[in-house]
């Protein structure tokens, strides 16, 4: 597929930091860079789950912040629409043509509040509730705006952060919602994000079971009181499908399948082997820039391009040289043999790809090993 880009003649090294048809080794790094063939088999590979699972897929623009990254999922991978973590962030992606988001998180400010309303006239917009009290900022600013707002319950399914518990503290939320002026009782969110990295199969499993059980009996209880759940969402690519089979989820949530990172590669299958299903699309191109330690080299990837909460990255297809420490600038690369010259270019695969991603302002769309596209990271540092 050929993207289009948001530049037409981008000053290389001074705004972006490559420019289209070049080669992967003439751009400036630290960069972004995302191979389109792993990216678009991702994508896919999830699309043909949630349609031959009957579900919809509501993908988490957390992981991207890329206006053009959710368009593609809405358009070629399937996706409903996308989820964002904060009102700057969805406004954002509003702003560039997304226009079914859900704020899947707990919207209390005042101001932030009014701001979700106002989106409202411009996009569909769902947002997570879990007090009685928030219920009535939200109606009171649709109504201001003449807007509707669509609410899910957010439920504690074993995460420890927002949410109340399930039953019946989740129905009595959800009936004032239902009888709230300007809102929509649109269902539940049920989100296990502490499952997502368990590398043990049957440890992982059993936590999604737990939180599979909690989201069958609140929705048994919102049946019985005359109030349909048209989303039951959750999940991400750690667990998806558990939550996909479940037959109690109609709606997932998943956001590193496109990209994968290091952390992701050590959860484990029901084999005990890694997890495939998905393909490392994303890394840090890096540049060798001092190499004055015979077993070791410098590059220019630190801790500013990238977050280390979920560990180093790796060297992307290597096994002779070792990403071993960073500081601000600079990372130190391990290489017993002196392979690596001055120059020489290594990918590296993040350890935590969401966080990395808000560090740089462009992908960098390659293909063969040459640009295609460039993509602005849209929402980058919005998280207000």
């Amino acid at each position: 597929m050929t993207y289009m880009s948001r530049i037409e003649a981008p000053i290389v090294g001074l705004t972006v930091p490559a420019e289209i048809g070049m080669s992967i080794d003439e751009v400036s790094t630290p960069a972004l860079i995302v191979d389109l063939d792993a990216f678009e088999r991702n994508v896919a590979r999830m699309k043909a789950f949630i349609e031959h699972n009957g579900l919809r897929l509501r993908a988490h623009a957390k992981t991207h912040k890329s206006a053009d990254i959710a368009l593609y999922q809405m358009g070629e991978g399937g996706a409903c629409g996308v989820c964002c973590q904060k009102v700057a962030e969805a406004e954002g992606l509003v702003a560039a043509g997304v226009t079914d988001v859900l704020v899947s998180n707990e919207v209390v400010d005042p101001k932030k509040i009014d701001r979700l309303a106002r989106m409202a006239a411009k996009a569909r917009v769902l947002v997570c509730v879990d007090d009685l009290g928030n219920v009535d900022d939200l109606s009171a600013a649709a109504v201001k705006h003449g807007v509707t707002l669509e609410c899910l319950v957010e439920i504690d399914v074993g995460a420890g952060r927002c949410g109340v518990q399930p039953g019946e503290a989740a129905v009595a939320i959800a009936k004032k919602i239902d009888a709230a002026p300007g809102l929509t009782f649109s269902g539940l969110q049920a989100y296990q994000g502490a499952a997502q990295h368990v590398p043990d199969f049957g440890e992982r499993k059993a936590k999604i079971d737990a939180a599979i059980g909690m989201v069958k009996d609140t929705v048994d209880l919102l049946t019985t009181e005359g109030l349909d759940c048209a989303i039951v969402g959750g999940a991400g690519t750690g667990s998806y499908y558990f939550e996909g089979t479940s037959g109690v989820y109609n709606e997932l949530q998943c956001g590193s399948y496109i990209f994968m990172d290091a952390d992701y590669q050590r959860v484990k299958d029901d084999t005990g082997a890694f997890i495939t299903d998905f393909e490392n699309s994303l890394f840090i191109l890096t540049s060798v820039m001092s190499h004055t330690k015979a077993d070791k080299a410098i590059c220019d990837a630190g801790l500013k391009a990238q977050s280390v909460d979920s560990g180093l990255p790796t060297v992307f297809g290597r096994d002779d040289v070792t990403y071993i420490k960073c500081s601000d600038e600079h990372g130190v690369i391990a290489d017993p043999d002196g392979v690596l010259k001055l120059n020489d270019k290594l990918k590296l695969v993040p350890g935590h790809c969401d966080p990395t991603c808000n560090v740089h302002d462009w992908y960098v769309g390659v293909r063969n090993g040459t640009v295609e596209c460039l993509w602005p990271v849209t929402s980058r540092g919005l998280a207000y």
